[in-house]
């Protein structure tokens, strides 16, 4: 590649991250819902047209913040299995992680759980939904990892199923206890629950069911 090439290159890149920095801001701010396309160039320092040379629409957008938050979570996964060498005590923390990710990180969270509700062209994806793909397949493979090793390892039940399927189950009822502890406070409220108490029974429940009775 050439100087002037690599250059371009650069500038391209900064010009992205400088766009979806601004529309993580304004997310942060106003929430997904009342977030612009507007409001993310100005934020930007940008032209409108410029936005749109880099993001088509806003989902185009939503799918390039989903990238980095499934970098993220996938970090989070990532040092969590680092700290155990069963497999049973690596999707634990994984479980863990995913909790600590959802508080500390809304934006990508509420992203995540957008992006998880478009059901993408798998034929012909666009660029920012198709790295938005391939992180999520490497996130969830920290995950079917885990669940293997514990198999091997004797600390996961040995007819506990299709991994790939186990590992798909897991993600939806992790992500869907997450949303609705988040979402639906005030009726667990009303039903004399709390959030931690819900997120600590799923954990359990989740753990139990893997277990190696043996």
């Amino acid at each position: 590649m050439s100087y002037i090439a690599e250059r371009r290159l650069e500038e391209k890149e900064r010009r992205r991250a400088e766009i979806l920095d601004a529309a993580e801001a304004v997310t942060a701010s106003v929430g997904w819902d009342a977030m612009t396309m507007d409001q993310v160039a100005r934020k930007a320092r940008l032209s409108r047209a410029l936005v749109y040379v880099y993001f088509k629409d806003k989902t185009d957008l939503m799918f390039g913040i989903g990238e980095r938050s499934l970098l993220t979570l996938r970090q989070y996964f990532a040092d969590a299995v680092a700290k155990h060498t069963r497999g049973l005590d690596q999707l634990v923390a994984i479980g863990h992680a995913y909790v600590a990710y959802s508080r500390e990180q809304p934006v990508y969270f509420d992203v995540t759980a957008r992006c998880e509700l478009i059901s993408p062209d798998t034929s012909n994806p666009q660029p920012n939904e198709e790295a938005c793909l391939i992180q999520g397949d490497c996130v969830r493979r920290l995950m079917q990892e885990a669940l293997e090793l514990g198999v091997r390892d004797g600390s996961i039940r040995p007819d506990v199923g299709d991994a790939k399927a186990v590992t798909v189950c897991l993600w939806g009822f992790t992500h869907g206890i997450l949303q609705l502890s988040s979402t639906k406070e005030k009726l667990l409220a009303h039903d004399g629950l709390q959030q931690r108490q819900l997120l600590e029974q799923a954990m359990l429940m989740m753990t139990r069911s893997l277990m190696n009775p043996g």
